[in-house]
């Protein structure tokens, strides 16, 4: 976090709430009109935005007006999976078949045929 996240955060920020990683959500103490209430997250560890779950995400972006109970939401669905990172750059990456891995692609199967100039 940097001197000037730090000092706005102390003058302006009121602590909403932690999520399950540690990070803490803010909004602004004072409203000022013509405009939406500032709100914003102090990361704890890496900064990294996909590292907010979908319950904050909403919260955030100004989509609902209360944010997340400490607990969670209540209702999840069989088919909702639990919050993962974006891993991208990383050697845990998804590779789909045919992607680069380590500079080097495998052969082209027999349906493939190169194009020559006549």
């Amino acid at each position: 976090m940097t001197i000037g996240t730090r000092l706005f955060t102390w003058f302006n920020g009121e602590l909403v709430g932690t999520d399950s990683e540690g990070n803490r959500y803010y909004r602004e103490r004072k409203a000022v009109n013509g405009r939406r209430q500032k709100r914003w997250v102090i990361y704890r560890g890496e900064v990294e935005a996909s590292r907010v779950p979908p319950d904050w995400h909403g919260w955030l972006h100004h989509i609902t007006d209360q944010p997340p109970p400490p607990e969670g939401l209540p209702t999840r669905r069989p088919w909702q999976r639990e919050h993962q990172e974006n891993l991208s750059g990383t050697p845990l990456a998804y590779r789909p078949p045919g992607s680069l891995i380590e500079g080097r692609r495998s052969k082209a199967t027999g349906d493939y045929e190169a194009w020559k100039p006549e």
